[in-house]
């Protein structure tokens, strides 16, 4: 489900649709309903088919003058959805002959749907277990228990765990096995992935202390075979999002480093001889993405053809192809997009003014709270390189102008603050390829890519990797295929 929204799932791609599972028969879900106090003209349910395609199948019903609506979609077996009204959104699980019957307020779908038919008990679970759990910063992973030390971390992720466990039992009855199964996997995998990258997020957190040292036994829970190759939780995204922290831990243990050029090849070998099942190909998949927005054009190309081998049923293989060919053109060593923008003092600011000086650009909301936790790093980072020729450009996806600009100025952030309309659906957001926020990139005195995943401006290392960074431009010419 969609219901994890932890700091590590910050490190995730912004769709949080699960993947069907493979080869499941298609059916057909009925939706019809009712909004109240109308605010738009039309309900949506997207799903999203491929785990590897950011593009998702939307349906769309247009309200009657009564608020009433009607919609048909196919579903490959138990998937999950996006019920969407406005810019409002409900999670929904749906299985072959569901016939529902939806109803909320338009104000407040969120917290006012309820459901009726058949599939009505999921739907349901899935907005209680919401609003117990995720709405519920007692149980999510944030700042104040990052901060922890590692038993009482431990103790609060235990706990967690066992609450959410009584809670599907308790209130489990009706509900079909896909579904539990479902649920169950979000509930193990979510908590195996926040013990996985605890130490990693903690040393980004807690910016005033060294990399916490865990005890001996602290990873031991990944010699677990069955958790790692688990054929009945490929339907779960928390289950990939571990995986593929898996192999980022197995790939740093091995003595690599992510700024190692050779990192994501690494992983794409670990996950190629680890992983088994229908996940592998996934998670594989995902290390081919993350090399792709890393920028090292030359080595992604070898490592897709690879995996044109591994992919027999061409299932994966169009998808990366075309996310490889979107990336070459912000390749490492490629001109970055330029675009104007206004910003919060009213003026027009353009990437090109900035010709001759390093820019570290920071994509965030306002309605982020680990990228409003970063900003007051920024400041900092900005006082120690007073002076030198050096920018540090926030670029809000708010859909709201006002809120944004009230926050840049009521708050006094550092920096140069400016704001694209249309958020993650921008013009600017999709040159970028903007999945989530916050997220980072910071080009070189001659506006080429010079690292497109740059230290989090709140670690302790972004300091000496900005200042390493000065005079490198074409640098990374040579990672750029012949003829461009």
């Amino acid at each position: 489900m969609a219901y994890r929204f932890t700091l590590s799932t910050a490190l995730f791609w912004a769709g949080l649709l699960a993947a069907p599972l493979l080869g499941r028969a298609q059916g057909t879900v009925i939706l019809t309903g009712k909004v109240s106090g109308r605010t738009a003209d039309t309900v949506a349910v997207s799903v999203r088919e491929n785990p590897l395609d950011a593009k998702e199948q939307i349906t769309y019903a247009r309200l009657d003058s009564k608020g009433e609506f009607r919609l048909a979609l196919t579903v490959n077996g138990p998937t999950r959805a996006d019920l969407v009204y406005g810019d409002d959104v409900a999670d929904m699980f749906l299985e072959p002959g569901d016939q529902l019957d939806v109803r909320f307020k338009g104000s407040d779908l969120a917290t006012s749907v309820r459901y009726k038919g058949k599939g009505a008990e999921a739907n349901t679970f899935l907005t209680e277990m919401d609003d117990k759990f995720v709405e519920n910063d007692g149980f999510q992973v944030l700042p104040d228990n990052i901060m922890l030390y590692e038993a009482p971390f431990l103790s609060f992720l235990e706990y967690r765990r066992k609450e959410e466990n009584k809670f599907l039992e308790d209130g489990g009855e009706g509900l079909s096995p896909a579904f539990r199964n479902y649920v169950k996997a979000e509930i193990d995998y979510s908590y195996a992935n926040d013990r996985l990258t605890f130490q990693d997020l903690r040393e980004q957190v807690v910016a005033t202390e060294s990399r916490l040292k865990m005890s001996p036994g602290y990873y031991g829970f990944l010699d677990d075979k069955s958790l790692i190759n688990n054929g009945g939780a490929v339907q779960s995204e928390m289950y990939h999002e571990f995986l593929l922290n898996y192999i980022h831990y197995l790939a740093l243990a091995s003595g690599k480093q992510r700024t190692d050029p050779d990192f994501y090849q690494v992983c794409y070998d670990l996950a190629k001889k680890q992983l088994e099942g229908p996940a592998k190909p996934i998670v594989m998949g995902r290390v081919l993405k993350e090399s792709f927005r890393f920028g090292h054009v030359k080595q992604s190309a070898a490592m897709l053809e690879d995996f044109r081998i591994v992919d027999e049923k061409n299932q994966y293989y169009p998808v990366l192809k075309q996310d490889f060919d979107t990336h070459k053109a912000f390749a490492i060593g490629s001109p970055a997009p330029d675009f104007q923008l206004v910003s919060s003092k009213g003026d027009t600011v353009s990437l090109k003014s900035f010709a001759g000086k390093l820019v570290y650009i920071n994509f965030w909301r306002t309605t982020s709270g680990l990228a409003l936790r970063d900003l007051p790093y920024e400041s900092e980072l900005a006082k120690k390189f007073e002076g030198r020729n050096i920018v540090f450009l926030n670029i809000a996806l708010d859909e709201n102008d006002g809120a944004w600009k009230q926050l840049v100025i009521s708050k006094k952030l550092p920096g140069l603050h400016v704001r694209t309309p249309g958020g993650m659906r921008s013009t600017v957001a999709r040159a970028y390829a903007i999945q989530d926020v916050p997220s980072y990139f910071l080009l070189a005195e001659d506006g080429t890519f010079l690292n497109t995943k740059p230290k989090r401006l709140s670690s302790r290392a972004a300091y000496d990797e900005i200042k390493e960074s000065f005079g490198k431009a074409n640098t990374y010419s040579s990672t750029l295929p012949a003829g461009r």
